[in-house]
């Protein structure tokens, strides 16, 4: 036997053994006898029966007995799963309910929540969450909640479902019933029987404390009570979901005005519109684990603002997808290209134009699993709009698990088709492999074809490469190491890379504690992050940085962090930081220092915010920026953002400063669970722009919203301007209303 043949046997062995290592036994769950009367009050005699689940305290000392007593009860009938919770506490008085708002995140709030891995792949789950106002919280995970460099990319809390919540409160602490319905679920049942993984997570806010079950390690790191790797399995025996049909019309009307530059360019002109629209989206549960969306003449009136950036980069920013037919396992459609979110498929790349919407005439979405493959297929068409022609959207994606219960491999294809003929396609392969203990590696490969260039496909030039491997721990020694190859001609037509033709090397080395119970620390690291990017057309530097740094995370809820940095870039061309200042080619190296720091959010007042100081470019720069958030009651909330940067090049004889001041203002008052008022004000200096957004939300029940909607863009100090501008750029009022059908 050659020795090539004898590695591959010992890999294919302990593989089999790591899949063994990690199996555990189920915990059947009981089916519900009696009858439960859905008020938030678990007290039935048909709660006595169920599973109960013992919390161990995860923070702020591992291990422990938690400070309050709860009763943790999970059961199910034929049609949905049953949470019930009771919460003591021995001061009722300190349960802190200062939140009534949908997909509010609850790290620090009071609150109560299931995590469950439908699948019981060890990777994706669906989080459930409600607090003493009885608000609802739902939220995906994707990639065992193992972001990269940003932790949050692997959660989605623009994805909503059907399931409903009712709690209720008394001098001895807070209750819960929670009814979830299978057919929110998606999961795949083998032999008559569904397993899946579950996370049960408490916060008390007066304590600080997080308790969980199963009993989780911190060293996983501050998203470690959301990753499905984690969970106890539980099994349901006999469960035949019933497989709704949701058919959702929409109708909108509303007006809008414009002021627009004129052919001249000497006068604003103004420009009214009327809109009244009307459309359908369908959304079938084929079986329990397979779902298909269509829709038709689509429209996304009520979609959130997005937050403006100041830019110092010159790549370009990134907006994250908040549009709601796309939220439906998203995570799936994922096919990350190791940026912070660059990306081989970027849903706002469809029905988005120059910031402008386009009309989707229609489409369909399937997603789910076809026997051990989780699928994904998108096809969507939209309008011609201006110099866009018509254009057809197309997406392919398959994974599965392999070797263990962490390991995947998959791949992807995308096609962007343009009735002008234009052609852009990609395709990726990707796999990710549990080694041992913490360590994974991750692997890409992808390349794409665009017309417009006649790139080919036995070139590296269309090309990508992504090589990644990562210690996945907070305590101890633990590194994220990869190395990535972007081509020249590597164009996904809808994907989103902030830079391309470069290759390089990206580095996190960590050293973690978690000192125990007499510390007041809860833990803290000394990191160093590192990179190196060459542009592949002529060998040079793109871009270095070298990073040490403290962290520290306190009992009390309180981050902090320091790091000095090490930066060269090499400009190949010219880029602007505002109208008045660009930076010209060259090589540049420049050093800086920065602080981040946070408090507990569940306060009445809370604090976050960075400074900043030290070399840029061919200048220096200095700044700072803070959110504070203000927690007035469960009812109404608000949090101001101010971001301020200070350029300064005393060798340029002209235009050598510019101060940058970014205003973000949010404020929600909130009626009930069902009915809320939110506004978004921003500005920022070096626009001279301020965008209102206010948005007041009727939702009675899942799948029924009103949404009044009123957006307001305009120049603030535009007095000296020639032609004179006008009062406001665009302002707009629209009325929409779905209603959803359930068959």
């Amino acid at each position: 036997m050659s020795i090539k043949n004898i590695l591959i046997w010992a890999i294919f062995i302990f593989f089999l053994f790591q899949n063994n290592l990690y199996s555990q036994d189920a915990i059947d769950i009981n089916r519900i006898e009696g009858s439960i009367d859905f008020d938030g009050q678990p007290f039935e005699s048909a709660w006595d029966n169920l599973n109960r689940f013992n919390m161990v305290m995860h923070r702020p000392n591992f291990g422990n007995n938690p400070s309050e007593k709860s009763e943790i009860m999970i059961g199910y009938d034929d049609n949905y799963l049953w949470f019930g919770t009771r919460l003591y506490m021995e001061d009722a008085s300190q349960i802190r309910a200062v939140t009534k708002k949908r997909d509010e995140m609850l790290f620090d709030y009071d609150a109560i929540g299931i995590l469950i891995d439908t699948y019981n792949d060890n990777e994706n789950g669906l989080a459930f969450y409600t607090t003493p106002t009885g608000s609802r919280t739902d939220y995906t995970i994707s990639n065992d909640a193992s972001g990269g460099g940003n932790p949050f990319e692997s959660f989605n809390y623009s994805w909503n479902t059907f399931w409903d919540v009712k709690t209720f409160r008394d001098d001895e602490g807070w209750y819960t019933e929670m009814r979830i319905p299978f057919s929110s679920l998606k999961f795949k049942p083998e032999n008559d029987m569904a397993t899946m993984g579950i996370i049960i997570v408490r916060n008390i806010s007066a304590n600080n404390e997080t308790d969980t079950y199963p009993a989780i390690d911190p060293k996983y790191g501050f998203m470690a009570t959301n990753k499905p790797s984690l969970a106890e399995d539980i099994t349901f025996r006999s469960v035949r979901p019933e497989k709704p049909v949701y058919i959702s019309p929409y109708a909108i009307t509303g007006f809008s005005r414009d002021w627009r530059m004129n052919e001249t360019e000497d006068e604003y002109v103004k420009k009214d519109k009327k809109h009244l629209n009307a459309g359908l989206d369908i959304k079938y549960n084929i079986n329990s684990n397979l779902t298909l969306d269509l829709t038709a003449n689509t429209d996304f009136a009520q979609v959130e603002a997005d937050d403006q950036q100041v830019n110092l980069t010159r790549y370009s920013l990134f907006f994250p997808e908040k549009r709601m037919f796309f939220q439906e396992r998203s995570s799936l459609f994922s096919f990350g290209l190791g940026g912070f979110s660059d990306n081989l498929f970027y849903s706002r790349n469809i029905g988005i134009a120059n910031g402008n919407p386009v009309r989707i005439y229609g489409g369909a979405r399937l997603v789910g699993r076809i026997g051990n493959w989780d699928m994904g297929f998108l096809d969507m068409q939209t309008e011609e709009y201006e110099d866009n022609p018509s254009e057809n959207f197309g997406v392919l994606r398959m994974r599965r698990q392999v070797i263990n219960q962490n390991s995947y491999i998959g791949g992807i294809f995308t096609s962007r088709l343009g009735m002008n003929g234009d052609q852009n396609f990609a395709y990726g392969l990707d796999g990710i492999f549990r080694l041992f203990g913490d360590d994974y590696l991750n692997v890409k490969w992808a390349q794409t074809y665009d017309s417009e260039t006649g790139n080919k496909m036995t070139s590296l030039d269309p090309s990508f490469i992504f090589i990644n491997w990562e210690r996945r721990s907070e305590e101890g020694f633990a590194y994220n190491i990869n190395y990535s190859y972007s081509g020249g001609e590597f164009n996904p037509g809808i994907g989103f890379i902030r830079r391309g033709g470069i290759q390089g090397f990206n580095t996190q080395l960590l050293y973690g504690w978690i000192p125990g119970e007499n510390s007041p620390f809860f833990n803290y690291s000394v990191f160093v992050r590192a990179d190196r990017y060459t542009r592949i057309d002529d060998g040079l530097l793109e871009g270095m940085s070298v990073e040490p740094g403290f962290e520290f995370n306190t009992k009390k809820n309180i981050h902090a962090e320091i790091s000095v940095e090490y930066q060269e870039e090499g400009v190949n061309f010219e880029f602007p930081i505002s109208d008045s200042i660009t930076i010209s080619p060259g090589n540049y190296r420049f050093t800086g220092v920065q602080m981040r720091f946070g408090t507990s959010e569940a306060k009445m007042i809370s604090l976050r915010g960075d400074v900043n100081a030290g070399q840029f470019y061919d200048g220096n720069r200095y700044g700072f920026e803070t959110e504070t958030n203000f927690n007035f009651s469960s009812s109404f909330n608000m949090s101001v953002g101010y971001e301020f940067n200070a350029l300064r090049f005393p060798d340029r004889e002209t235009n050598n400063s510019l101060n940058i001041h970014s205003v973000n203002t949010r404020a929600a008052y909130m009626f009930s669970t069902k009915l809320s008022a939110t506004v978004l004000v921003q500005y920022v200096n070096t626009e001279d722009e301020m965008i209102t957004n206010f948005r007041l939300r009727y939702n009675p029940r899942e799948g029924n919203d009103l949404y009044l909607v009123f957006n307001d863009y305009r120049a603030i100090d535009g007095d000296n301007e020639i032609p004179a501008l006008p009062p406001f750029f665009n302002r707009t009022v629209m009325l929409k209303y779905t209603h959803t059908f359930i068959f």
